[in-house]
């Protein structure tokens, strides 16, 4: 059972190297990544070129409790994180899944975003 766990880490991580090398958020296009865990979910949007964080989302955050590690809870905080976008004038982001498969959770924060009129 760890063997497997180590394995599915390990490939996960792969991936997000992968990725990495490709993507590269800017403060004209900064990039959105995507945590997840079974308990909780993130999102921040990072300008690489100066390695700061503009924007964050998370459904540990006080106001955001009701929010759950759900497909339609992945929703809602792609909604919150896409308005929170909209007040900081940003409108593009390049979309980092962070070596995460696309669907389920993350393609609904996706979604979820795109809702609120976010482009990427």
């Amino acid at each position: 059972m760890l063997q497997k766990m180590l394995e599915k880490a390990r490939k996960r991580l792969r991936r997000k190297i992968h990725i990495r090398k490709r993507i590269y958020g800017t403060a004209e296009r900064p990039r959105m990544t995507v945590t997840k865990s079974n308990r909780s979910l993130s999102v921040q949007v990072i300008d690489d070129a100066k390695g700061h964080t503009l924007v964050s989302a998370s459904s540990l955050e006080k106001d955001l409790k009701a929010v759950k590690a759900t497909v339609a809870g992945a929703g809602q905080l792609g909604e919150i994180i896409g308005k929170r976008l909209l007040e900081r004038n940003i409108k593009t982001v390049v979309f980092d899944r962070n070596g995460y498969l696309y669907h389920g959770i993350v393609k609904a924060l996706a979604d979820g975003t795109r809702k609120v009129g976010i482009v990427f």
